[in-house]
This record gives C-alpha cells, structure tokens and sequence, in this order.
C-alpha cells in the first residue's frame, strides 16, 4: 500500500525486548506524525500480545522481513535489536528502500558503521542513529550556553554512568558482540563530550576491571575509565560500570563557569542542571517527560522533508570509532589514537523537542529467546 501525501510515515518496530516495550511502543502517541504499524519479533506471545495491545495489524516473524518489504505497508523502521544484529538489518532495510532509526550503538564495530552508513547512502534512504538527548532540553540548554561562551573557554569534562546489573542481561553479552558498560553506558559519556566540546578526540587511555568471583562479568568489563584527549588541550573522562550504586551525572567546567548535570542521561527520571558562573548559582529540574516520541517527530520530519538527520549515521560511527580505541586501549594498557569521523552537523537547542511523560506499560515476557 502507498502511503498518501500529508499521512503519518509509517513505522515497523524490529525487536521487542525492555527498550522497545517500555519507551519505543508507546511513544508513538507522541509523534502525531508517526504511526505504528508493523511488529517484527521471534516471538509468538509477544507479536500477539503487543500487536493486539497497540493494535497492530501487520505482525512479522524474522524471517519474514520479505514479506514486511513485499507488503508495502511501512515506510521507515526503528531498530531495537541487540547491537551485534543492527549491523545486518540496517543493510536489508536500506536494501529494500526503507528509512532507518537505529538504536544506539549504532554497530559494534567501526567497519560495520561504515558499511551502514554507504548502505543508506546508496540506497538514497534516512539513516538516523538513535541518541533521545539530542532532543532534550536540559543537554541541549548546556550545550547552547557552553557555545555562547558563558563558561568561558571550556577545559575538561567529567561524567559517571553506573547501574547494578542483574544476570543475564543482554548488556553482559561478549564485548564482540557489543556488550560490556562503554557500548551500553559510555556511549552517553563519549557522545555528551563531543557535542559540548564541538570536537572529536584524537587519542584515547583506558583501564578496566572486574571484581573477581562475579559471574556477571565473564566476557565483558564490570567498570570502565577512560581519558579522551581532545583538540586545544581540552580533556575528557568517564567511569563506567556494571556492578555499582546507580550513578547518571556529568559535569563541563571552564575558565570562567561550570555546568553539572544530575541525573544527566536517564528516560526513566528528572534530569537538572545546575550553572555556577562567578558568583551566580542557577539550576533547572526536569520532570520525567518522553525522550522517544520526540526522535520519532524529528525523523518523520526528516523523511518527509528530505532532510538530512542529526544525529545521522556518522554520529554514531564516530562513537562507535572511539570505542574500539577505548577497549583497545584497556586490553593493551597504552594510549591509542583514535579513526576520527567528523559528523556534518552537531546537536544545537533548536532541536529541542518536548513531549509529555506516560505510565511504564507491563512488559510482555518472552515465550523463546530474548530479542
């Protein structure tokens, strides 16, 4: 079916594990120009519960993405798979013509991005990688008064990400494969210090750790820290980790000020910030509101304009870039320069987009295994 001039575009949600379920599906009733049409899943109870619950006509197991194409029922998709799958169904989805949203990271590896990125491209479809934060009003007031110099010449950034892991989650799947706390967490760290430095890092010096006799953490790190050395003498750094108290902060000091975000990175929460410039104190507190319909609005927008996205696929390739210099780095013990990708457009308060808070759905269990 052909989707008509001014109509909502058209989306399949691809994976329904706890992301997709708890903030991807529902906010579609925040995206007025959006519609939720198709769910893709290897799972019988959820394609039936979710479909009849978000009443969905189109249901689609894996293996029959074809036949999603062969429908012509959709015309962009949100991937919310596990990351060592996004790589795969970027290609057939830009294969068969259809714009992508794509959870973060956006590949596990640098090759992979890459591959995603010319895929779309040539293609001539959307390719956009995930990041909420890039709407949110809290990040994006940081960065628009750290670009108008109200902290004056900026200096070092520090951030924390921390959360207490339950066992058998995906996030401790193989490092190869995506998991571990900087491809989950550090990402928000790596991706805050760029858009508020305005700059990519050129070198990166990491360490990891796991507590000994913690089954959790038998192919990936429990925590991680990492320094990133940026251009004009500028320094970043984060800890990461796995098996601690929750953490979400970051704080951007200059010669003149400083900003603190707490909580900084979270969808489930408030996010505030607070400024000390001299002698003046001014903090904001956020409540709880949307951070996924807002993606969506953007996107369809995007689509429907012909524009191209920020964050695009070199947001996320530039991350992901930066990453694997970091694991490099915490394997080998020394410094390592970073493949730097410089991304055609960086994240500004004109993207702010504001979208009201909902009620956690329950979430549908899987009847097989985990997507």
């Amino acid at each position: 079916m052909v989707r008509t001039k001014d109509a909502p575009i058209r989306y399949a949600v691809i994976g329904l594990g706890h992301i997709a379920q708890a903030a991807v599906l529902p906010a579609f009733q925040n995206a007025e120009n959006s519609e939720l049409t198709a769910l893709v899943s290897s799972d019988d109870v959820k394609l039936a519960r979710l479909g009849e619950r978000y009443n969905i006509g189109h249901e689609y197991h894996y293996e029959d993405f074809d036949d999603l194409v062969a429908d012509g029922d959709v015309d962009a998709v949100y991937i919310a798979l596990p990351n060592h799958l996004h790589h795969d169904y970027v290609l057939r989805c830009a294969e068969a013509g259809l714009h992508v949203l794509c959870e973060k990271p956006l590949g596990v590896t640098s090759q992979e991005c890459k591959e995603m990125v010319e895929a779309c491209e040539k293609n001539e479809v959307l390719l956009m990688t995930a990041y909420r934060l890039h709407f949110e009003a809290a990040n994006l007031q940081a960065v628009d008064a750290a670009q108008k110099g109200e902290l004056g010449d900026l200096r070092y950034f520090q951030a924390s990400f921390s959360q207490d892991v339950k066992p058998g989650d995906v996030r401790l799947m193989p490092i190869e494969e995506g998991g571990g706390t900087v491809y989950d967490v550090g990402i928000y760290c790596i991706n805050a210090a760029r858009y508020l430095f305005r700059d990519e890092p050129t070198q990166v010096m990491a360490f990891s750790e796991s507590r000994e006799g913690d089954d959790r953490f038998s192919d990936c790190d429990e925590m991680t820290c990492a320094t990133l050395r940026f251009p004009g003498q500028r320094i970043a750094t984060f800890v990461t980790s796995f098996g601690a108290q929750q953490t979400s902060t970051y704080r951007l000091v200059g010669t003149e000020g400083e900003v603190v975000l707490d909580p900084a990175f979270g969808y489930a929460t408030n996010l505030a910030y607070e400024f000390h410039i001299g002698d003046e104190v001014r903090g904001q507190t956020f409540p709880k509101r949307d951070q996924f319909g807002p993606e969506l609005v953007y996107f369809s927008d995007c689509i429907e304009n012909a524009r191209t996205p920020e964050p695009d696929g070199y947001e996320g390739w530039a991350d992901v870039s930066i990453i694997e210099a970091i694991y490099e780095s915490a394997r080998t013990g020394k410094p390592v320069d970073v493949d730097v990708v410089e991304p055609p457009k960086r994240p500004d308060a004109a993207q702010i987009i504001t979208r009201p808070g909902f009620e956690k759905p329950s979430e549908v269990h899987a009847s097989g295994p985990k997507d």
